[in-house]
C-alpha cells in the first residue's frame, strides 16, 4: 500500500526524479518501478538498462546516491529504489521538492 515513504509506479518516467527528491528532502523512502498502485508485481522492460540509467540519472541531476535495487517476484522483475533522507537540501533542476503525506512533492525555492 502506498503511503508517506512509499511510491508504486508501473514504468520509469525521468518525472520520479521529483519524487526522489522530495524523499532526501523528507524522511526518506522507497520507491518501486514496476508495480500497481496495490503494490503487484506487473513487470518492467528491459531491466538491466533500468538498473543502469536511474542511478547514473539520480547521481548526475541531483548530486546523490540513492540504492537501486533489481528484483524478480517469479515471474515478473521490477526495481526498487531505496532514498536515504539527505542531511542537507538536495535540488532537481535548482528546484527542491519534499515528500509530504502521500501526495506529488511540493515544490519551493530557496
Amino acid at each position: 500500500m502506498e503511503n508517506q515513504n512509499i511510491e508504486y509506479k508501473e514504468s520509469w518516467q525521468d518525472e520520479y526524479l521529483e519524487w526522489i527528491c522530495g524523499y532526501a528532502n523528507a524522511h526518506g523512502g522507497i520507491l518501486f518501478i514496476g508495480k500497481d498502485n496495490d503494490g503487484i508485481t506487473k513487470g518492467i522492460d528491459k531491466p538491466h538498462e533500468l538498473l543502469k540509467k536511474i542511478p547514473d540519472k539520480i547521481t548526475h541531476t541531483m548530486g546523490i546516491i540513492a540504492d537501486v535495487n533489481l528484483h524478480h517476484d517469479g515471474q515478473n522483475d521490477y526495481i526498487e529504489i531505496i532514498v536515504e533522507k539527505y542531511p542537507s537540501l538536495v535540488s532537481y533542476r535548482g528546484r527542491y521538492h519534499y515528500r509530504s503525506g502521500n501526495q506529488m512533492p511540493s515544490i519551493w525555492n530557496c
